[in-house]
């Protein structure tokens, strides 16, 4: 089965509350989508977005079983195996998950998951708080220093580089780019959350 935006929306919303997740939530599926157009995935499109939106289903509720919770929220739901492969897929090596990233949408999901949480996170440094003018030498220095949102794994982002077959600066920039083309749309989205 496959979900309507809707129903993908209300299912997230069902297990995630905090204003943070949800952002984070809006901001892969925007990704995602402006992913599946770039890379000549364009009618698949829908479908990658939705994956970026639940892509952290079960996070909220159930961190230490993330990755492995989705699949029993989501059969319950009868959802489609692929999104449940490529939604699990995403916590290959990093948690009880043991599916892998196979699929070109689920290497792009894989590689971008932490790096926007990173872009984010540098955004809301930056005086403008946007990273409409942020440039790719500035995120650069944000990913080196490693004090600098701890919690997004430079080694998860560079197995995912390494998994499209990019140099990790080509992924770096294209999210950057995708981050730019999304946010004001994620930016209305989040308004009323």
């Amino acid at each position: 089965m496959q979900f309507t935006h809707e129903q993908a929306w209300d299912l997230l919303k069902e297990y995630n509350q905090e204003p943070f997740h949800l952002r984070h939530a809006l901001t892969v599926e925007a990704v995602m989508g402006w992913f599946a157009d770039a890379l000549g995935y364009g009618e698949q499109a829908e479908f990658w977005r939705q994956v970026g939106l639940l892509h952290d289903l079960d996070f909220e509720q159930w961190p230490d079983a993330h990755c492995v919770k989705v699949r029993e929220l989501l059969e319950a739901r009868g959802a489609d195996a692929a999104l449940i492969h490529a939604v699990v897929s995403h916590g290959w090596g990093m948690t009880g998950a043991d599916a892998k990233p196979e699929h070109p949408m689920e290497q792009v999901l894989f590689a971008v998951d932490e790096l926007t949480g990173l872009i984010g996170a540098a955004a809301l440094m930056r005086p403008s708080k946007s990273v409409q003018d942020m440039e790719l030498s500035s995120l650069k220095k944000k990913y080196k220093d490693k004090k600098f949102a701890a919690g997004c794994s430079r080694q998860t982002i560079a197995q995912g580089a390494e998994a499209l077959g990019w140099e990790l600066p080509e992924l770096l920039e294209r999210t950057l780019q995708a981050m730019k083309a999304c946010e004001a749309d994620i930016e209305a989205k989040c308004a009323s959350l």
